[in-house]
C-alpha cells in the first residue's frame, strides 16, 4: 500500500509539472537556449554541443583557413593547417566585410569565394564563424580609425533616426540575405557564429570605447541582434561578444555586455598577452580566460578564445607551452579558440603554421593532444 501511495504520489508530481509547463508556470532555462528562440535546429544543436565540448575539449580554428594560405589562394579543400596536420582547423573564421564594404582588390578577389567555402566547412562537419569588420557607415571610411585625428561618434548614428541608421541597416540585410544563401548539402541553413563590434574597448576601430558611451554601444548591439533575428528573420546565427584582453576583472569584461538575452558566446580576443613586445605575461592571459569561463558558466554561455596568435610564431614551442597553457592552466572551460590569418602575400604575416616551419612540429603535437578538437575530430556537432 505505501509503495502504490508512492508510485500515485510521483505520477502526480510529473503531471503537475507537464501541466505547468503547458500553462507556462515552468519558463524555459535560457541556458539551454541560444537568444534567438526561432533558431533553426542545427544552430541550436551548435549551441547545446559547443557546451557540452566546452567541459573537457576545446575546437582548434583558423581565420580565412581555406581561402588562402601562406604563399597560396583559392585552392580547393587546403588549408596550412591541414597541410600540416592532415585535417582542416575544426573551426573556420570568415569576414562579413566581403559582403558589405565597398568593393576593393580583397574583396574582388575573396567574396566569389567566400560562400563556397562556408558551405563546403558546413559539408564537412566543420563550425563557421564570422566577424565584421565593417566599414564606417557615416563617413565611408574602413574599420580602422586614423587615431592622430578627430574621430567622430558613429555609434550615435546607427541608432533610429541617426545619420547612418538607413545605411546601416542596408548592411544588416546584406548579412541576412547572404547567410541565408548558404545552404548545405542537406538542405539546411548553416549556422554561424558571428561576432559584431569586437574588441570594442580598443581605440582602433570606429565603435571603440573612446568614440562612443557604453549606453549607445549597447542599445546599438541589441538593435543588430534584434533587426537581424526578429525583423529579417535571420535564424541560423550565434551572436558572440568579445573585448580585447584589456580587463583584469569580471566588471571590466562585462562593461560592454548587451546582456544575458543578446550574446550566446563570451568570449575574449588576446595578442598583447603573449607578444614579447606587448604585456607578454601568459599568467595574466590565463587569469582572463578563466574570468570569462566563469562568467559562461554562470550566465550558461559558450566560452572561448575568440582571436589570438603570435605573429609568424617565433617561438617553437608556442602551442604546447604557451596556449595550451592559458586555455588550460586554470581549468577554465573554453569551447573554442581561434588563430587569425596566415596572409598569402605579406611574408611574416602568419598565425598557424605550415610545411616548413620551425613550430610545425610542436603544432603537430598540440594536434595530438585529447584535448584539442579539429575538423576530423568532430561528429556531429549539428545533431
Amino acid at each position: 500500500m505505501r509503495i502504490f501511495r508512492y508510485n500515485l504520489i510521483n505520477l502526480l508530481v510529473v503531471f503537475l509539472l507537464i501541466a505547468g509547463a503547458a500553462f507556462g508556470k515552468n519558463p524555459v532555462d535560457k541556458s539551454t537556449v541560444p537568444v534567438d528562440c526561432k533558431a533553426t535546429p542545427e544552430t541550436r544543436a551548435l549551441f547545446r554541443n559547443l557546451k557540452k565540448i566546452q567541459d573537457k575539449q576545446t575546437l582548434v580554428g583558423h581565420h580565412d583557413a581555406t581561402l588562402y594560405g601562406h604563399g597560396w589562394m583559392g585552392e580547393d579543400n587546403r588549408s596550412d593547417i591541414k597541410d600540416v596536420t592532415g585535417s582542416h582547423p575544426a573551426l573556420i573564421g570568415f569576414d562579413f566585410a566581403l559582403v558589405t564594404n565597398k568593393p576593393s582588390e580583397m574583396t574582388r578577389n575573396r567574396a566569389g569565394l567566400l560562400q563556397r567555402r562556408i558551405i563546403e566547412t558546413y559539408n564537412r562537419g566543420g563550425v563557421v564563424a564570422m566577424c565584421w569588420h565593417s566599414d564606417n557607415p557615416l563617413n565611408g571610411g574602413t574599420a580602422w580609425v586614423d587615431t592622430t585625428k578627430t574621430v567622430e561618434n558613429t555609434i550615435k548614428e546607427l541608432l533610429p533616426g541617426g545619420m547612418a541608421h538607413e545605411k546601416f541597416k542596408t548592411s544588416l540585410r546584406q548579412i541576412s540575405d547572404f547567410a541565408k544563401t548558404c545552404v548545405g548539402n542537406d538542405g539546411k541553413l548553416v549556422p554561424m557564429i558571428f561576432r559584431p563590434f569586437h574588441e570594442m574597448e580598443g581605440e582602433w576601430f570606429w565603435w571603440g570605447r573612446p568614440y562612443r558611451t557604453q549606453d549607445e554601444f549597447v542599445k546599438v548591439w541589441r538593435f543588430t541582434v534584434e533587426y537581424l533575428r526578429d525583423t529579417l528573420e535571420t535564424h541560423n546565427l550565434l551572436y558572440a561578444y568579445s573585448p580585447d584582453c584589456r580587463f583584469y576583472t569580471p566588471e571590466e569584461f562585462l562593461t560592454d555586455y548587451p546582456g544575458d538575452d543578446y550574446a550566446d558566446v563570451l568570449g575574449m580576443d588576446n595578442y598583447w598577452d603573449f607578444r614579447p613586445d606587448g604585456a607578454n605575461d601568459i599568467k595574466a592571459a590565463a587569469g582572463k580566460m578563466k574570468i570569462v569561463s566563469d562568467l559562461a558558466q554562470k550566465k550558461g554561455k559558450i566560452a572561448a578564445m575568440t582571436e589570438t596568435g603570435l605573429e609568424s610564431i617565433p617561438d617553437d614551442k608556442w602551442f604546447t607551452q604557451k596556449l595550451d597553457y592559458v586555455l588550460r592552466s586554470k581549468k577554465a572551460k573554453i569551447a573554442f579558440v581561434m588563430l587569425w590569418r596566415n596572409d598569402n602575400r605579406m611574408k611574416n604575416h602568419f598565425y598557424a603554421p605550415f610545411p616548413g616551419h620551425s613550430s610545425a612540429p610542436d603544432f603537430i603535437e598540440y594536434y595530438k593532444m585529447k584535448h584539442t578538437l579539429f575538423e576530423n575530430n568532430l561528429k556531429n556537432i549539428y545533431k
